[in-house]
Order: C-alpha cells, then sequence, then structure tokens
C-alpha cells in the first residue's frame, strides 16, 4: 500500500508547515502529495509551490472543484504542472455539491452530475492525449460552444503547448454508488471521502471488476497520540462540519454517505444541530466508532494493528491527514 500525505486547503491564511511536512514526508519514501479546495485557497498554486521544493514526490490535487473551471482550464493547469515538475502530476477532480457549486462558484448543479462529469474527463482527455482538435457534442460541455447565446464562430483547437504526458492520471473523488462505478469506467483512481476497513461491503457493488491497475486512494486522519478521545476530536470537527456544514438538509451528500455506512439517525441528528447554529453540539454528535474507524488515531502498538484491515483491503494507496512530521514517521516505519 503506497502512502501520500493530504494537506487539504487553508484556513484562515497559509499554512507555514506545508512544504516541510511534504520534504518528510519525501525523504521517508511517500508516494505523493494532494492539496484541495473549497471556497478559499486554490489547489493548484500551493500544488506547484510545494513542486518547486521537492524532486520525486507525486502531486495530486483532491480535489479540484469541476464546478470552478472549464475542463480545458483544468487541463491547462494540469498539463502545466505536469511539465514544471518533470511528470509528477495526478488531476484530481470532484463536483461538489448544489451549495458550493450554486452559492460559491455561481453555476447551476448539473441536473445529471454522472453526464457532467463524464464529458468533463472527456474534454480533459483529448486536451491531454492531443490527438486533433477538442470536439464534443455535450449537454454540458460543448466544444466548440453550440449555444443559442453564442456566436457560432467558435473554433475546435488543441493546445499549443503538447502535453508531458497523454496518459496523466484521473482521480475522481465520487461518494454515490452509481458515480463511483462510473469512475471505475472512466478514470485511474477513485479518492474516497470515508474509508472504513470495516465495511467495504458498502462500496462492493461499484467496485466490480476494477480495470488492472485501478488506483483506491482514500483519506484518513492519522495521529500517534496517548489519549485516543482526544485525537479523534479533529476527526469529529471535520465530520461535524462535512455533514452538517457541507450541503442542505435536503441534499448533502456527505450526509448520505454516512448514512449508508451505517449511521443514518446520528448524520440526520448532526445536520439538525448545525442547522440550528449549535456547532460545538454538532461536532459532539459524530459517534467515535465512526470517527475511529474512518483514522488511524491512538499509540503506535494500537494504530500498527489497525493498519493491518487497512492494507488487507482494496485500498491501493493511503493518503494521510497528519498533524506531525513524527506521525508521518511512524506511519511509513509501520507500513514497511
Amino acid at each position: 500500500m503506497r502512502l501520500g500525505i493530504t494537506l487539504g486547503y487553508w484556513g484562515r491564511g497559509p499554512k507555514p508547515d506545508h512544504v516541510a511536512l511534504a520534504q518528510e514526508a519525501e525523504r521517508l519514501g511517500y508516494d505523493s502529495v494532494w492539496t484541495a479546495e473549497a471556497w478559499g485557497s486554490d489547489c493548484f498554486t500551493p500544488l506547484t509551490w510545494i513542486a518547486a521544493h521537492t524532486s520525486t514526490i507525486k502531486l495530486g490535487t483532491a480535489v479540484a472543484q469541476m464546478a470552478a473551471r472549464t475542463p480545458t482550464a483544468t487541463a491547462m493547469h494540469a498539463l502545466t504542472l505536469d511539465h514544471l515538475s518533470g511528470g509528477r502530476m495526478m488531476l484530481g477532480l470532484g463536483l461538489s455539491g448544489p451549495q458550493v457549486v450554486e452559492g460559491w462558484y455561481g453555476r447551476p448543479f448539473p441536473k445529471s452530475p454522472l453526464t457532467a462529469t463524464r464529458e468533463y474527463v472527456d474534454v480533459i482527455r483529448q486536451v491531454l492525449r492531443r490527438e486533433g482538435p477538442v470536439s464534443l457534442d455535450g449537454r454540458f460541455h460543448s466544444h466548440p460552444y453550440a449555444g443559442e447565446d453564442g456566436t457560432g464562430l467558435g473554433k475546435p483547437l488543441k493546445p499549443i503547448t503538447h502535453p508531458l504526458r497523454a496518459e496523466l492520471p484521473v482521480f475522481l473523488g465520487a461518494e454515490g454508488p452509481k458515480n463511483i462505478a462510473q469512475t471505475t469506467r472512466i478514470a485511474d483512481g477513485w479518492l474516497p471521502l470515508y474509508w472504513s476497513p470495516l465495511r467495504t461491503d458498502v462500496y462492493e457493488a461499484s467496485l466490480t471488476d476494477l480495470p488492472e491497475g485501478f488506483r483506491i486512494a482514500p483519506m484518513a486522519r492519522v495521529q500517534v497520540c496517548e489519549d485516543v478521545a482526544a485525537g479523534l476530536l479533529p476527526v469529529k470537527a471535520m465530520l461535524g462540519f462535512y455533514i452538517g456544514g457541507m450541503g442542505h438538509a435536503s441534499k448533502n451528500f456527505h450526509a448520505d454517505l454516512m448514512a449508508r455506512m451505517g449511521y443514518e439517525a446520528e448524520a440526520r441528528h448532526i445536520q439538525e444541530l448545525f442547522a440550528q447554529g449549535r456547532k460545538e453540539e454538532a461536532v459532539l454528535a459524530v459517534p467515535d466508532a465512526f470517527a475511529d474507524e474512518i483514522s488511524l488515531v491512538g499509540p503506535r502498538e494500537r494504530i500498527a494493528e489497525r493498519l493491518e484491515l487497512w492494507r488487507k483491503g482494496p485500498v491501493t494507496d493511503l493518503l494521510v491527514m497528519s498533524p506531525d512530521l513524527e506521525t508521518l514517521r511512524v506511519l511509513a516505519e509501520l507500513n514497511g
């Protein structure tokens, strides 16, 4: 199982330790480093900065928001960074949800998310392969543009810059069963938001007939500490925010996933508390058991024992959210 480190997105400002964490991960033999975006910092600029301060570790976006850019713009970012880093780029994409897409990006959330995702990836593949001008008669992404409000003068184009790699890896962040199943058909890897090695059956139907080399790369907080309950608090804070705050009560993909994983009543209760402004209570309402099974927290011996569960399943890459260098070192030692 390969190890990666995921740095997420910034809060109020840049994190001063991100470059040091990426450099230490590279020294320890971690395979990849990943950045993210929501409605603040973008994912490509910090990744470029990290690329300039490292030399071998692969560089991934987990995830670049599809609504933030046209697929050709995203492909331009990816091919540019792939050249600058010497072929280390991995492109992770995500569709997000209606609250973020419409509230922050000012775009309509697609009525057919699977079709929108499929078209987006299709365009990116065309750009990277550069076999001819980009052409797609799409429902959401047409090239050239064919809408009634256009001029009709659009010209099919292929990128001026020759991409370094035609088959630059594309990953998708997907949560719904149909979306995950489609991911196995159109992408090189899948970025699960929550993964429990105790509940792999939740995804089993979507992961049949996996292509050779397909990568499953879940994110998990890892922290070496003596007090398990204290170590789980950041996990619960993240879950409380995602389940309660990142989505409407009527359409929240994160809460729906928690429900499919056996915690439906708890997920709805967290949503209710968060909607009432009782955010601290929402965090405390996250079951310790759920936070624990999707993370690796506790003394070294406990992490070693639980890591074996992750290694036995279909996971190919573990993307580590770690608060400190020592945890990175311990996990590298345990993973062999």
